[in-house]
């Protein structure tokens, strides 16, 4: 008779004239094979549905509406629900700031919310002639430089696996973005002109031309098309971004 018992430690093999027994080591958790395998990163979740974050997701469905109001030539309510995504700007920095509620989803649909507002803004005010073409196509242009730009950081900084399921999972932090000196200003100044030229229209046409508001319009144009090209050169240089899982 031949028989082979396999247990979780022993072997034993029974023959016809007796038993051979072979003892086998079990292996200790903490043993030079395992020591030897690569450590699998923590992956760390955060909240996302914050204060904050939520002023600034209705800054994100601010906009379409901001240009729909601007197409059908209804600019005071524009003007107002403009001046609305304004001030929930200043308002949820504040709190993330005063409340330690910041995110790094925060960081990155915070600037987002301006750049939508801004893009269709900047369209629908290049449209209707309210901006020159010149410095439409500009900010623009920039703007899509620079959301190319945080595609490609998003990218190479994801923790593996690489999978577009956790790529758009922005409670997995990779890289932040955070605003520059030149690019704060940009941004407060286009915000400036795109309220102003907004703005412009609503006003009496003889209050605008006593207090030289056309051509004070026209100088601010100018000065954002300096800040805009700044603030690209700026991210370009990779100022303002961190790889957080280097």
């Amino acid at each position: 008779m031949f028989r082979v018992s396999l247990q979780r430690w022993r072997i034993t093999i029974i023959l016809d004239g007796g038993q051979l027994t072979f003892e086998k080591r079990k292996l200790k958790p903490k043993s030079k094979l395992l020591s030897k395998l690569p450590a699998v990163p923590a992956v760390t979740h955060e909240n996302i549905y914050t204060v904050p974050n939520l002023l600034t997701f209705s800054r994100l469905l601010a906009a379409p509406a901001v240009g729909y109001l601007l197409v059908h030539n209804h600019h005071t309510a524009a003007l107002a629900l403009f001046a609305y995504a304004g001030i929930t700007d200043l308002v949820d920095g504040y709190i993330a700031r005063r409340y330690n509620l910041q995110t790094v989803v925060g960081t990155i649909i915070d600037p987002a919310a301006d750049k939508l507002l801004m893009t269709i803004s900047v369209v629908c005010l290049g449209l209707n002639g309210s901006m020159p073409a010149w410095l439409a196509i500009l900010i623009l242009g920039r703007d899509v430089g620079l959301s190319i730009s945080a595609i490609y950081y998003r990218w190479i900084s994801l923790p593996p696996p690489k999978t577009m399921a956790r790529y758009w999972d922005f409670s997995l932090p990779s890289a932040e973005v955070r605003p520059t000196t030149i690019s704060k200003l940009n941004t407060a100044l286009q915000l400036f002109l795109v309220g102003a030229s907004m703005a412009l229209p609503v006003l009496p046409e003889g209050l605008a031309s006593a207090w030289g508001l056309h051509d004070g319009l026209v100088g601010l144009q100018y000065i954002v098309a300096l800040t805009t090209v700044s603030s690209a050169i700026s991210y370009m240089r990779g100022s303002g971004v961190k790889i957080l899982t280097k």
